[in-house]
């Protein structure tokens, strides 16, 4: 007996799947959108912490391989996400595949990604609230690195910033899409945790976007504004006007809301729904 789904039978999986996200009840879905989204945030502040330091003589060293366990490290947020079980909108657009075989309505698909992307936010806001604004963890080193990384995700770019950011979460969703994908094929824990492992890694190590990370990466370096010693330490004084909940919103997760939609809910969704499901029996 095989210990994974072959790809047909999972991509039919997820018509029952969409069908159950499509009709739970608005309150679950909030709780376990808000779940979610503390959960990948508990992950963002791993990475946050695991980038800090990374430097000799002033200069960045080992570019590649701090990369490589910033982003081994973030790849434990999908595994809270997956295991113990909660919603994600990123991971939701596979419910596509139900839409485009006529198992659920736009109307239930919009409802769902509606409340559990609310969900997600408010989640990933608190758990940086929590952390950021309330610990003393972000006091320092740590909190310098989150103000660079909030800095970074609202100005880089100049012009080509939305263009851009919108690409890299197109990358970004289309991996961790398969990441699911792969997971709910295998059949044990620890064949889920290696099928969550190596995408996710995969994306935070390449530099692509993910709108849900960013609502925790970007608030927590707002939040770290408030400290001095984090302010000196991210080297970004000079850019702080620019990092704002306002810009949050209108230089990052607004496009890389949409990048990621394309990434999984076109790229992997309807296209393995094209692939192994239309026109086949689904009974």
């Amino acid at each position: 007996m095989s210990n994974f789904m072959p790809p047909a039978e999972l991509s039919k999986a997820f018509l029952g799947i969409s069908k159950a996200k499509a009709t739970n009840s608005a309150a679950k879905l909030f709780v376990l959108g808000i779940l979610a989204g503390v959960f990948i945030g508990f992950a963002a502040h791993l990475a946050t912490t695991v980038a800090t330091g990374w430097t000799i003589s002033g200069s960045p060293a080992l570019f590649g391989l701090k990369k490589f366990f910033i982003g081994a490290v973030f790849s434990c947020g999908l595994m809270l996400v997956i295991i113990p079980g909660s919603e994600l909108f990123t991971g939701n657009n596979l419910m596509t595949i139900g839409l485009m075989n006529g198992d659920i309505t736009i109307g239930q698909l919009l409802r769902n990604w509606g409340i559990v992307y609310t969900g997600n936010l408010v989640g990933s806001i608190l758990l940086a609230w929590i952390i950021a604004a309330m610990s003393g963890l972000t006091d320092g080193a740590v909190g310098g690195t989150a103000i660079a990384i909030a800095v970074g995700k609202v100005t880089a770019g100049g012009g080509s910033h939305n263009l851009m950011y919108f690409f890299r979460a197109i990358g970004c969703n289309w991996l961790v899409c398969l990441a699911v994908m792969m997971a709910i094929a295998a059949k044990d824990i620890g064949g889920k945790v290696f099928a969550i492992f190596f995408p996710i890694m995969a994306f935070v190590t390449s530099g692509f976007e993910h709108c849900v990370a960013n609502m925790y990466f970007i608030p927590a370096g707002i939040f770290s504004k408030a400290f001095p010693g984090a302010v000196q330490a991210s080297g970004k004084a000079a850019q702080l006007t620019s990092l704002t909940w306002g810009t949050m919103f209108t230089q990052n997760i607004i496009i890389v809301t949409l990048g990621n939609i394309v990434g999984g809910a076109v790229l992997v969704g309807m296209v393995y729904w094209w692939i192994y499901v239309k026109g086949t029996t689904t009974d």
